[in-house]
């Protein structure tokens, strides 16, 4: 199955995953189509259908497979997807054991805390970033309505916090985040749709 990233017709398999690894952002966006379903699958499960958490950790999954791409050897691996699944199960790992610490902070501790506000950001930063190694992610944008378009703007162009982009909307936190969850969601339609076009 080839895919067409930045006005080029990509082969899968090795090929694609060679030009990932030499470097090209867009060629890393194919393989993040891909490869998502089988990753947000895995976690799906091991979370026991905790939906939300499960895309968190996929978002993570492929951060940290794009910062780790040059340690990944095809000979001596059950290929790309054996080695996403090796980084889920690890980032799987580290959440659990990280969720174990945390019930043990205080009460007192917790109210200061808005872990989970950026566990979203950063996912949302991650998913938005490996996005822009296409240039498919402006037309992801173009199919938004005007409202989700600003929000995603404020959110990831301009930088700010979901407190402060909510103020700038002049809507509730709530309303902000879910705003935000479904342009990503829609963004992440177009494109997968657009690979799948291809």
């Amino acid at each position: 199955m080839s895919h067409k990233i930045n006005g080029k017709v990509r082969a899968g398999g090795a090929e694609l995953v060679a030009q990932a690894c030499a470097g090209d952002r867009s060629a890393f966006a194919a393989l993040y189509l891909q490869h998502y379903d089988d990753v947000f699958g895995f976690l799906y499960n091991r979370t026991r259908g905790d939906r939300h958490l499960a895309e968190d950790l996929t978002q993570e999954v492929f951060l940290r497979a794009l910062r780790r791409l040059e340690t990944f050897n095809a000979p001596r691996s059950s290929g790309f997807t054996g080695w996403l699944m090796v980084i889920a199960r690890n980032i799987h790992l580290d959440h659990v054991k990280s969720a174990r610490a945390r019930l043990e902070v205080t009460v007192g501790e917790m109210a200061d805390g808005d872990n989970r506000d950026r566990s979203a950001e950063l996912s949302a930063l991650r998913e938005l970033d490996i996005a822009e190694a296409s240039e498919s992610v402006a037309a992801a944008l173009s199919v938004l309505t005007p409202y989700q378009r600003e929000c995603i703007e404020l959110r990831f162009l301009e930088g700010l916090s979901v407190p402060e982009t909510a103020a700038r909307l002049g809507k509730g936190i709530g309303a902000t985040k879910t705003v935000q969850f479904r342009a990503l969601q829609q963004m992440r339609s177009t494109l997968t749709a657009e690979a799948v076009a291809a």
